[in-house]
């Protein structure tokens, strides 16, 4: 059994890798990161097509949690005050405005920085 948190992302979108980067480097959550395209996806609970879809939070106990609220997740498991924000990204409305602005970044990727073309293809229709 996992004993942390796995954070999955989608590692051929250049723009989600450059936030996991900055995640990592500035808000060190802990928990394991990889991308979707190298997690073993049965064994975490998670079906590919939702792993393309949104970030996702895996638990130790297999709970996941997608979109804004696998970020405030990330958030509340850093040190400093990032935990803050964590809590305040899961209070409603906040929460729903977050999913809102989520659900936006998510679908236009491909036009968010360092995000390319291929972003906005399925997975088994990219270069």
């Amino acid at each position: 059994m996992r004993t942390e948190p796995v954070l999955v992302y989608d590692g051929d979108c250049g723009f989600c890798t450059t936030s996991v980067a900055f995640a990592e480097k500035r808000i060190r959550p802990r928990c394991a990161v990889t991308p979707w395209q190298f997690a073993e996806l049965d064994t975490l609970g998670v079906t590919q097509r939702r792993a393309e879809h949104e970030v996702l939070w895996v638990t130790p106990h297999g709970s996941v949690y997608g979109g804004a609220q696998a970020v405030a997740k990330l958030l509340l498991s850093a040190r400093g005050g990032w935990p803050v924000l964590g809590a305040v990204l899961r209070l409603p409305p906040t929460r729903w405005i977050a999913h809102g602005l989520y659900r936006i970044i998510a679908t236009n990727r491909n036009r968010m920085p360092g995000g390319t073309a291929a972003c906005a293809l399925p997975a088994d229709r990219r270069p």
